[in-house]
């Protein structure tokens, strides 16, 4: 069981973690966060300012951080351990668990994907919930003053039952936080909206801009229905996780004009204009994306149930050569899809 003053580490000071840990501190959580050397020597010296959709804006001073590059310091007595890392860095995350984590620490993946948990409850040898963070979060570092973190889109974090008091403790003003027995079909629910994701990365467009644009959404629309069909195969039914639409639905609203898409997906497009996508700052920072978390689960599941998924096969590719040119977001245009 988990109480309101269960010290928290967060394992990853990237977009969500400093977002989500941030909006635990000014809640007065008591929380930790795992960061790299030189996101702690900037968190340390100009803190961390938190906004969102909502017009919220706090600070919290670096002097009222605790923060640390040291995985023995920062998962000190930590009853709750948040990994936001990007999924590539599962493993190694779950291996800095497993060395330097109370053994009774409960572990939560807050991270993109379908299989994150079980990948780290391999590595750690402990178990590990899932949880699903449904919102955008826009990053801005700029000199001398504190990380910006704005929470761009709305919805509430969701978490895997299990755990008494887990939702309780993570769940404060500006994250609301809810339990769900279904993550498995939470988790492929998200996948399908996060498969836009590339899309982003690739254009260079702003996600409203994108979303209302119809020849985008067709793309998107054709890979959302290549992964339906292999679910369906599958036999996993996903959830409605990230917007008012049954999952079932998404193809068809997807490839509607734009003036009556605008009118079915008023709440999916309520989004801050300077929101993108991670994989957009990940391409921007000449980072490894996340593709393979993302239509890489497609694919393999394709593969597992014998069907075909060109169009995201095509998506892939594009995105692997984007990460390989190493110049950023390529600003592509549909048309290159033809």
């Amino acid at each position: 069981m988990l109480d309101l003053d269960t010290r928290i580490a967060v394992a990853g000071a990237g977009s969500i973690g400093c977002y989500v840990g941030g909006c635990l501190a000014l809640a007065g959580r008591d929380v930790a966060f795992l960061a790299r050397p030189a996101n702690e020597r900037s968190l340390r010296a100009h803190g961390l300012r938190v906004t969102d959709l909502e017009g919220r804006d706090r600070v919290l001073e670096g002097a009222d951080l605790s923060v640390s590059a040291d995985p023995a310091r920062a998962f000190h007595d930590a009853g709750l351990i948040l990994v936001t890392v990007k999924s590539g860095a599962s493993e190694e995350m779950a291996r800095l668990i497993a060395a330097y984590a109370p053994k009774d620490a409960v572990v939560l993946s807050l991270q993109n994907g379908v299989d994150n948990a079980e990948r780290i409850r391999a590595v750690a040898r402990r178990p590990a919930l899932s949880g699903m963070v449904p919102f955008n979060v826009v990053r801005d570092q700029p000199a001398d003053a504190p990380l910006h973190l704005h929470r761009a889109t709305e919805g509430a974090v969701l978490v895997e039952e299990g755990v008494e008091g887990l939702a309780d403790l993570l769940s404060v003003e500006g994250c609301a936080v809810a339990a769900r027995a279904d993550m498995k079909a939470v988790l492929w629910g998200k996948l399908l909206f996060n498969l836009n994701n590339a899309l982003v990365a690739l254009s260079g467009l702003p996600l409203a801009e994108e979303l209302r644009d119809r020849r985008w959404r067709l793309i998107l629309a054709d890979q959302i229905a290549e992964a339906l069909g292999a679910m369906n195969r599958a036999g996993i039914r996903p959830a409605a996780a990230a917007g008012p639409l049954k999952p079932d639905w998404l193809p068809a609203a997807l490839r509607l004009p734009d003036w009556l898409f605008g009118l079915l997906a008023r709440r999916m497009l309520a989004i801050d204009p300077a929101a993108r996508s991670s994989m957009w700052d990940d391409l921007e920072r000449r980072r490894p994306t996340e593709i393979d978390a993302l239509q890489g689960a497609v694919l393999r599941l394709a593969v597992q149930v014998g069907t075909d998924a060109p169009r995201t096969a095509g998506v892939v590719r594009l995105v692997r050569e984007a990460e390989q040119a190493q110049r950023g977001s390529p600003g592509l245009t549909p048309d290159v899809f033809r």
